[in-house]
């Protein structure tokens, strides 16, 4: 009699020893998986890297600083618009935005893809004497020539910038050199704000109007 007792309890004790070392096998698929779970978390972190970086991307330059705030001019607000519309939210290039609109080429700019602008501000039209940049604003042919020259159908980072050479929409190239925060335009424009992000160009705003050699 004891003896079936004593079989009657090793079977019950196998019995209930199985479930646990199912779960034990359970656990241990469990365990490899937060341990795969856990070898992925640098990768699922590793964009704070970048956001780390992203301080380079920002724009740069004197005449940054004199850029809104806050609103549809700030750099956020530009990122929102495309490329004549987030010029036309900037004071300092309202005649640049008075030439575009002139020449008929609002449409083309914004509605273009990856583009780069290299975008006169004001004072770099008022070195223009006032009957020549009067004359130029009336001929639309000549006018469209000298716009599309500050075009370069793709976006361009500063550090393509160093050393570029870079087809315009008006079919000729452009040169642009320096490094860090300090770039020139075919030798004579300087970029003052430079890496400004809207919803389809990067724009580098210069202080000098570029003239196509021909």
């Amino acid at each position: 009699m004891n003896a079936r007792i004593r079989r009657t309890a090793g079977m019950l004790s196998a019995a209930v020893m199985l479930p646990l070392a199912l779960s034990a096998c359970s656990g241990s698929d469990s365990d490899s998986d937060s341990a795969k779970s856990e070898s992925s978390a640098p990768a699922a972190s590793s964009p704070k890297a970048g956001e780390g970086m992203s301080g380079m991307d920002e724009p740069f330059g004197p005449a940054c600083s004199s850029v809104p705030k806050n609103g549809a001019g700030s750099f956020d607000g530009m990122a929102k618009d495309p490329v004549a519309t987030a010029a036309s939210n900037n004071p300092a290039l309202s005649t640049l935005v008075t030439a575009v609109k002139k020449a008929g080429l609002v449409d083309t700019l914004n509605n273009a893809q990856n583009i780069t602008v290299f975008a006169p501000t004001n004072d770099a039209f008022d070195k223009i004497p006032k009957a020549t940049l009067d004359k130029v604003l009336n001929d639309k042919a000549q006018l469209t020539k000298i716009l599309t020259y500050h075009v370069v159908g793709k976006k361009l980072a500063p550090k393509d910038l160093e050393n570029g050479s870079f087809d315009t929409l008006e079919k000729s190239k452009l040169m642009t050199s320096g490094m860090g925060e300090s770039y020139t335009v075919n030798d004579s424009a300087k970029v003052v704000c430079g890496n400004v992000k809207t919803a389809n160009a990067n724009v580098y705003i210069i202080d000098t109007v570029l003239m196509p050699k021909s």
